[in-house]
Protein backbone atom coordinates (compact mmCIF):
# COMPACT_ATOMS: atom_id res chain seq x y z
CA UNK A 1 0.00 0.00 0.00
CA UNK A 2 1.06 3.59 -0.60
CA UNK A 3 -0.20 6.41 1.62
CA UNK A 4 0.23 9.86 0.12
CA UNK A 5 0.13 12.78 2.54
CA UNK A 6 -0.81 15.89 0.58
CA UNK A 7 -1.19 19.59 1.30
CA UNK A 8 0.51 22.94 1.07
CA UNK A 9 4.03 23.61 2.26
CA UNK A 10 4.25 23.90 6.03
CA UNK A 11 1.22 21.75 6.82
CA UNK A 12 3.42 19.00 8.24
CA UNK A 13 3.62 16.39 5.48
CA UNK A 14 7.19 15.41 6.32
CA UNK A 15 6.76 15.53 10.10
CA UNK A 16 3.60 13.41 10.00
CA UNK A 17 4.94 11.19 7.20
CA UNK A 18 8.12 10.26 9.06
CA UNK A 19 6.09 9.41 12.17
CA UNK A 20 3.50 7.44 10.20
CA UNK A 21 6.14 5.42 8.34
CA UNK A 22 7.99 4.69 11.60
CA UNK A 23 4.76 3.65 13.34
CA UNK A 24 3.91 1.23 10.53
CA UNK A 25 7.45 0.03 9.78
CA UNK A 26 7.15 1.35 6.21
CA UNK A 27 9.54 3.32 4.00
CA UNK A 28 9.15 7.11 3.89
CA UNK A 29 9.89 9.34 0.90
CA UNK A 30 9.56 13.09 0.58
CA UNK A 31 8.51 14.34 -2.86
CA UNK A 32 10.67 17.43 -2.29
CA UNK A 33 13.69 15.18 -2.86
CA UNK A 34 12.51 14.50 -6.42
CA UNK A 35 12.39 18.14 -7.63
CA UNK A 36 14.87 19.18 -10.29
CA UNK A 37 17.57 21.60 -9.10
CA UNK A 38 16.06 24.26 -11.38
CA UNK A 39 12.68 23.92 -9.68
CA UNK A 40 14.23 24.15 -6.23
CA UNK A 41 16.11 27.30 -7.28
CA UNK A 42 12.91 28.79 -8.68
CA UNK A 43 10.97 28.16 -5.46
CA UNK A 44 13.88 29.42 -3.34
CA UNK A 45 13.70 32.65 -5.34
CA UNK A 46 10.04 32.98 -4.36
CA UNK A 47 8.63 31.96 -7.73
CA UNK A 48 5.82 29.40 -7.88
CA UNK A 49 6.25 26.39 -10.15
CA UNK A 50 4.20 26.00 -13.31
CA UNK A 51 2.56 22.80 -14.50
CA UNK A 52 5.42 22.54 -17.01
CA UNK A 53 7.94 22.70 -14.14
CA UNK A 54 6.07 20.01 -12.24
CA UNK A 55 5.61 17.53 -15.12
CA UNK A 56 8.97 15.69 -14.83
CA UNK A 57 8.65 15.71 -11.02
CA UNK A 58 5.23 14.07 -11.24
CA UNK A 59 6.63 11.48 -13.66
CA UNK A 60 9.40 10.59 -11.20
CA UNK A 61 6.89 10.32 -8.35
CA UNK A 62 4.54 8.12 -10.38
CA UNK A 63 7.48 5.82 -11.15
CA UNK A 64 8.29 5.66 -7.43
CA UNK A 65 4.69 4.74 -6.57
CA UNK A 66 4.48 2.20 -9.38
CA UNK A 67 7.74 0.57 -8.30
CA UNK A 68 6.58 0.32 -4.68
CA UNK A 69 3.26 -1.21 -5.70
CA UNK A 70 4.85 -3.65 -8.15
CA UNK A 71 7.36 -4.85 -5.54
CA UNK A 72 4.76 -5.03 -2.76
CA UNK A 73 6.63 -2.45 -0.70
CA UNK A 74 4.58 -0.30 1.67
CA UNK A 75 5.38 3.40 1.31
CA UNK A 76 4.43 6.72 2.88
CA UNK A 77 4.96 9.61 0.47
CA UNK A 78 4.81 13.28 1.46
CA UNK A 79 3.74 15.18 -1.65
CA UNK A 80 1.93 18.49 -2.11
CA UNK A 81 -0.27 17.15 -4.96
CA UNK A 82 -2.25 20.39 -4.88
CA UNK A 83 -4.32 19.89 -8.04
CA UNK A 84 -6.73 17.10 -8.86
CA UNK A 85 -4.87 16.50 -12.13
CA UNK A 86 -1.64 15.88 -10.20
CA UNK A 87 -3.37 13.38 -7.92
CA UNK A 88 -4.90 11.61 -10.92
CA UNK A 89 -1.45 11.38 -12.49
CA UNK A 90 -0.03 9.89 -9.30
CA UNK A 91 -2.78 7.33 -8.96
CA UNK A 92 -1.40 4.07 -10.28
CA UNK A 93 -3.81 1.73 -8.49
CA UNK A 94 -6.57 3.41 -6.48
CA UNK A 95 -7.26 0.18 -4.58
CA UNK A 96 -3.75 0.23 -3.09
CA UNK A 97 -3.22 3.97 -2.64
CA UNK A 98 -4.68 6.09 0.15
CA UNK A 99 -4.72 9.88 0.03
CA UNK A 100 -4.59 11.91 3.24
CA UNK A 101 -5.10 15.66 2.90
CA UNK A 102 -3.41 17.52 5.72
CA UNK A 103 -5.06 20.82 6.51
CA UNK A 104 -4.84 23.67 9.01
CA UNK A 105 -6.01 27.29 9.09
CA UNK A 106 -3.80 29.64 7.08
CA UNK A 107 -2.55 31.35 10.26
CA UNK A 108 -1.28 28.04 11.68
CA UNK A 109 0.55 27.16 8.48
CA UNK A 110 2.04 30.66 8.17
CA UNK A 111 3.39 30.42 11.73
CA UNK A 112 4.97 27.06 10.98
CA UNK A 113 6.57 28.34 7.79
CA UNK A 114 7.95 31.38 9.59
CA UNK A 115 9.54 29.14 12.24
CA UNK A 116 10.94 26.59 9.78
CA UNK A 117 14.66 26.73 9.15
CA UNK A 118 16.71 25.39 6.27
CA UNK A 119 13.94 24.77 3.73
CA UNK A 120 14.01 26.25 0.25
CA UNK A 121 10.28 27.02 0.19
CA UNK A 122 9.79 30.59 1.43
CA UNK A 123 6.70 31.58 3.44
CA UNK A 124 5.86 34.07 0.67
CA UNK A 125 4.66 31.18 -1.54
CA UNK A 126 1.95 30.05 0.91
CA UNK A 127 -0.78 32.12 -0.72
CA UNK A 128 0.07 30.85 -4.21
CA UNK A 129 -0.08 27.28 -2.89
CA UNK A 130 -3.43 27.89 -1.20
CA UNK A 131 -4.73 29.40 -4.46
CA UNK A 132 -3.55 26.32 -6.38
CA UNK A 133 -4.97 23.80 -3.89
CA UNK A 134 -8.03 21.96 -5.21
CA UNK A 135 -10.32 20.01 -2.89
CA UNK A 136 -9.42 16.35 -2.60
CA UNK A 137 -12.70 14.47 -2.42
CA UNK A 138 -10.77 11.20 -2.71
CA UNK A 139 -8.76 11.94 0.42
CA UNK A 140 -9.19 11.56 4.14
CA UNK A 141 -8.93 15.16 5.39
CA UNK A 142 -7.13 15.65 8.71
CA UNK A 143 -6.76 18.92 10.60
CA UNK A 144 -3.12 19.12 11.67
CA UNK A 145 -3.56 21.96 14.15
CA UNK A 146 -3.16 19.39 16.92
CA UNK A 147 0.21 17.92 17.92
CA UNK A 148 1.77 15.36 15.55
CA UNK A 149 1.01 12.40 17.84
CA UNK A 150 -2.72 13.20 17.80
CA UNK A 151 -2.62 13.63 14.01
CA UNK A 152 -0.84 10.27 13.68
CA UNK A 153 -3.44 8.55 15.88
CA UNK A 154 -6.26 10.03 13.78
CA UNK A 155 -4.73 8.85 10.50
CA UNK A 156 -4.09 5.32 11.81
CA UNK A 157 -7.62 5.07 13.16
CA UNK A 158 -9.37 6.53 10.11
CA UNK A 159 -7.41 4.35 7.67
CA UNK A 160 -7.93 1.27 9.85
CA UNK A 161 -4.20 0.68 10.20
CA UNK A 162 -2.42 -0.71 13.23
CA UNK A 163 1.16 -0.50 14.35
CA UNK A 164 2.97 -3.82 13.94
CA UNK A 165 3.32 -5.82 17.17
Amino acid sequence: MVIILMGVSGVGKTTVGVRLAAALGWRFQDADDFHAPESIAKMAAGLPLTDEDRAPWLTRLRELIQSALESGEDLVLACSALRKAYRQRLTVDSTRERWVALWAPREVIAQRLAARLGHYMPPALLDSQLATLEAAEEALTVDVSADPDAVLATILQELGLQRPS
